[in-house]
């Protein structure tokens, strides 16, 4: 017959090895830091169009520019300031106009690399943007692929807006630790 307390000493043994196994293991792995310039040209208007308000006070036809208005957003992401810069990828997701006088946005979208070193990778980006601060500070709070339990923040800079034609430009210089 087996002692009880031979069992239990045994499994405390072996579970004690691999805490210190894995903790040793863990403790061990490095983080990278990968630092990032894109810019975003977001279009509400014009022939190719990447946002599209969805909802609003007023319905779909709601601006942007007003509390309560809800748009979704694809739009391409390129090395340089100019549309006609390298193509990278896209960024996909909503933005919600979140303050009462209509200045400031709460933004949630996937920077989703389509070309380039980080092909395949995406970012999860959200946090605030109020447009008529020249830098605001949002949060990276996922990724996958290259990308994988990132954590990290940006920058956003406005590089280019018109607010007749709701078309901006926007450059974002993240700092990224993954491993």
């Amino acid at each position: 017959m087996n002692n009880p307390l031979n069992l239990t000493s045994s499994f405390f043994f072996i579970f004690t090895l691999i805490i210190f196994y894995a903790a040793y293991t863990f403790s061990t792995l490095q983080s990278k830091q990968t630092n990032l310039v894109f810019y975003v040209h977001d279009h509400f208007t014009g022939d190719h169009s990447t946002a599209s308000t969805v909802a609003g006070k007023t319905g779909p036809a709601s601006s942007i520019l007003n509390f309560g208005t809800v748009a979704i957003v694809d739009d391409p992401v390129t090395e340089g300031p100019n549309i006609d810069s390298p193509l990278i990828g896209r960024a996909q997701g909503m933005y919600i106009n979140s303050q009462l006088d209509g200045k400031g946005l709460y933004m949630v979208f996937s920077v989703i690399f389509t070309s380039g070193e980080f092909k395949g990778s995406s970012l999860e980006i959200q946090g605030s943007d109020i447009f008529t601060m020249k830098e605001r500070e949002f949060g990276v709070v996922s990724g996958t692929g290259y990308f994988r339990f990132v954590k990290g923040y940006g920058i956003m800079e406005t590089e280019f807006m018109d607010i007749a034609t709701l078309r901006a430009t926007l450059k974002l210089s993240v700092t990224l630790k993954h491993y």
